[in-house]
């Protein structure tokens, strides 16, 4: 009775097995034909494609929509003039202050001395008389009186050394006339820098600029922050030249309560040459992207359709950055969503894995 029971079981257990394996070897290609239904349902559909040369994205209204994509018409602007523009520094001026304060006491040590030398000579051509007048005051008492003479008359000469190697210490750094204010008692240029009333500002100009003439203004405006502009007047040239840009040094001195030592500057030589203005847009400040280091706008062309643009940003205005190129007034540029076109663009330049 158990051995016929074991039998059945045993049975039972094959056919089971059975089933199992007919239901896998059966199923196993609609198990594929779904997958693969699923992957295709679920692939990406690629938004990028080349037209006349340029990456486009193509976006339809719905897409835009849900991204928040939205395009402003871009302003013609022909209030800039054309010209060279040239950069430049706000520079700390506290070690020609340290400077001065050493000049300046040099100077009075030196005419403490000098007072004290004009007692010294007094009192040795006393002594000498007297000793001259048989002896009236020993020969010791006149030596010492010209030893005291001696030692004033070489402090005194330390001291005017002393100055006049500080003197010079700022001349080769700060050049003849920033100096010939710094040694003054009552300087009113130094004064007003030492004040906060006006900044110094070195200024680069290419090698085969003209030299700036005394008395000549310039306009600067901080590279980065608002696009205020300052009139500079000129100083005097500049001894060192900066670090990182190459050309001719000059010093000029602003009234810009803004500004700030080690800010950056530009200046733009508004000389108009004989085509005038330059006829241009703005563009918004919202409309740009960088990448690469450099700025970028992306430009709608049709219902859809998006590209990037590169342009520059030399020249800021208060609403954004005039620009000279491709884009033309009326222009739609993207001035929300911008960075979300930018990832969009580069997440379909890699090459999609379903592909593989």
């Amino acid at each position: 009775m158990s051995r016929k029971f074991a039998i059945i079981i045993g049975l039972q257990a094959f056919l089971i097995i059975f089933l199992f394996w007919v239901l896998v070897f059966y199923g196993k290609d609609e198990y594929e034909a779904i997958t693969q239904t699923s992957e295709k349902e679920i692939e990406t559909p690629n938004r990028l494609s080349m037209e006349q040369e340029r990456i486009v994205i193509t976006l339809n209204a719905q897409v835009q929509a849900q991204s928040e994509i939205k395009t402003t018409p871009i302003k013609a602007s022909p209030n800039h003039l054309d010209g060279n523009r040239n950069y430049g520094s706000v520079m700390a001026i506290d070690q020609l202050l340290e400077l001065r304060t050493r000049y300046l006491a040099a100077i009075a040590e030196a005419n403490v001395i000098n007072a004290t030398l004009s007692n010294s000579k007094s009192e040795y051509a006393r002594l000498n008389t007297l000793n001259q007048d048989n002896k009236n005051v020993s020969d010791k008492a006149v030596a010492m009186a010209r030893a005291n003479l001696n030692v004033d008359e070489a402090k005194i000469s330390a001291a005017s050394n002393n100055a006049k190697n500080i003197a010079n210490s700022m001349r080769q750094y700060w050049g003849d006339t920033l100096t010939k204010e710094a040694v003054s008692q009552h300087s009113s240029t130094l004064q007003n820098l030492i004040d906060y009333k006006e900044v110094l500002v070195q200024i680069t100009l290419p090698f085969d600029a003209p030299e700036p003439k005394v008395g000549g203004t310039i306009s600067i405006s901080p590279v980065a922050g608002n696009a205020t502009t300052y009139n500079a007047r000129y100083v005097s040239r500049a001894p060192l030249s900066n670090n990182t840009l190459k050309g001719k040094t000059y010093f000029y001195a602003a009234k810009a309560p803004d500004l700030r030592a080690g800010m950056q500057v530009t200046t733009l030589d508004t000389q108009q040459k004989k085509n005038g203005n330059l006829q241009g847009v703005i563009v918004p400040n919202s409309a740009v992207v960088w990448y690469g280091g450099k700025p970028w706008v992306y430009q709608k062309f049709s219902a859809d359709k998006f590209s990037r643009l590169p342009i520059n940003t030399d020249i800021e205005t208060d609403n954004g950055w005039f620009y000279v190129g491709k884009l033309k007034p009326n222009d739609l540029v993207v001035t929300s969503g911008a960075q979300l076109l930018l990832s969009e663009e580069f997440k379909y330049q890699i090459t999609n894995e379903n592909d593989d």
